[in-house]
């Protein structure tokens, strides 16, 4: 049976951050859910990677996940290169494990951060807040899809996109690339950080990085040669226009 539930508490009124927990133990789940409610967090919770997947594909895409290692059906290890293959979703590994290697293989490959267990609740929220800082508000809310306008809708968990009315597949790589840019709406996003993020053990070169843009672009831009979305920053790298303020938002 799932153990997958979701809370909300927002705070003064705006979105909560969504943070999503996997770990087998229920006393574990209920502690750091309760610690990260009382912080104003949304927390949406799961006892296996498969569970979590399952969440994911339901409420949609979370700000950040706390994940365990060894749980059943899939671990912690395995659900974290399914979500890579369509996101960059941070990632805090939550674990009983402290070996140097597990916890070296960790932050390399999969996590933001690694915490060990037996732990302070209080500290892993301030790791949370941590995290979350350093990458910045998110351009767009996440939800099941994520709207960016009357014409073009991202379902992120399921790599595709409503393209004026129509279903149109992303390839894991195009999912993950427009995942980068519409978390970062509003900024510049580096050529060199996106070739880290995407290719994170593969020495790739950013012409690769081009062709994979223009084959987004064809697929999601009304004209792709004059972008709307992914927009070229000359030298730099590219970015997304972020997210039109809406009549509440501005009183």
């Amino acid at each position: 049976m799932s153990n997958a539930e979701v809370t909300r508490s927002g705070q003064n009124g705006a979105a909560p951050q969504r943070i999503l927990v996997v770990d087998d133990d229920p006393a574990i789940l209920r502690l750091v859910k309760t610690k990260l409610e009382s912080a104003g967090y949304e927390v949406l919770t799961a006892d296996s990677g498969m569970d979590a997947l399952a969440v994911i594909g339901r409420a949609g895409m979370p700000h950040l996940a706390i994940v365990d290692i060894n749980m059943p059906l899939m671990n912690g290890f395995d659900f974290c290169e399914v979500v890579q293959q369509f996101s960059d979703l941070p990632v805090i590994m939550l674990s009983a494990q402290d070996e140097e290697d597990t916890i070296i293989k960790s932050i390399s490959h999969y996590a933001e951060d690694y915490v060990t267990k037996p732990f302070s609740p209080r500290e892993l929220v301030a790791r949370v807040e941590r995290v979350l800082r350093r990458i910045g508000d998110f351009g767009y809310t996440l939800g099941v899809t994520t709207t960016i306008d009357d014409r073009l809708t991202v379902d992120f968990p399921h790599q595709r996109a409503l393209v004026a009315g129509r279903s149109i597949f992303l390839t894991p790589t195009e999912t993950k690339l427009l995942y980068l840019l519409i978390r970062s709406a509003g900024r510049v996003v580096t050529a060199d950080f996106l070739l880290r993020r995407l290719w994170p053990m593969e020495e790739v070169f950013e012409d690769t990085l081009r062709v994979h843009v223009h084959r987004l672009r064809q697929k999601i831009e009304p004209i792709p040669g004059q972008p709307r979305y992914i927009l070229t920053e000359r030298g730099i790298g590219y970015s997304f226009p972020r997210a039109k303020a809406s009549p509440s938002d501005a009183s």
